[in-house]
Parts: C-alpha cells; structure tokens; sequence
C-alpha cells in the first residue's frame, strides 16, 4: 500500500546511524537503506511517496520502515 507524507528528514546516531522522516503530526519513519542520497539532507522538509515495510525489521527500530519510491523537496536548511 503506498502512501504519501510530509516531514522533516532528521539523522539519527544510533548504531551505524539512521535517516528518519518525522511528519508534521510527530510520527518518525525510518528511511531504509538505498534512498535518494538528495533526500537524505538532515533538516530538510520533503514530500515523500512511498510504502511502509511491516514484513522486515531494522537495526535501529526508530519507527515503521519507509521504503522511498519517490520525493519532492519542499526546503532544506
């Protein structure tokens, strides 16, 4: 199921280090391994599409895996 959300990309140092997008309501995503390295800009707000992964877990367990199929930057710091 895919799904669209509107947040602030934030890196996260826990383990080898996380990429999370915290919406607007205070959900935090974890952004999985392999996503556009021009979303992956900590304090940048972005629309992102994508689909939540509920059939894996990740090392740094933050929130739901968001696998990114595509964004739109909104501003970036």
């Amino acid at each position: 199921m895919s799904i669209t959300l509107t947040g602030t990309v934030e890196r996260r140092d826990i383990g080898t280090g996380a990429w999370a997008l915290v919406t607007e309501e205070g959900v935090t995503y974890e952004i999985l391994r392999g996503a556009d390295k021009d979303l992956l800009k900590a304090g940048q707000k972005a629309k992102v599409k994508g689909q939540v992964r509920e059939d894996m877990m990740t090392t740094a367990m933050i929130g739901p895996a968001l696998e990114v199929k595509s964004f739109e930057v909104i501003s970036s710091d």
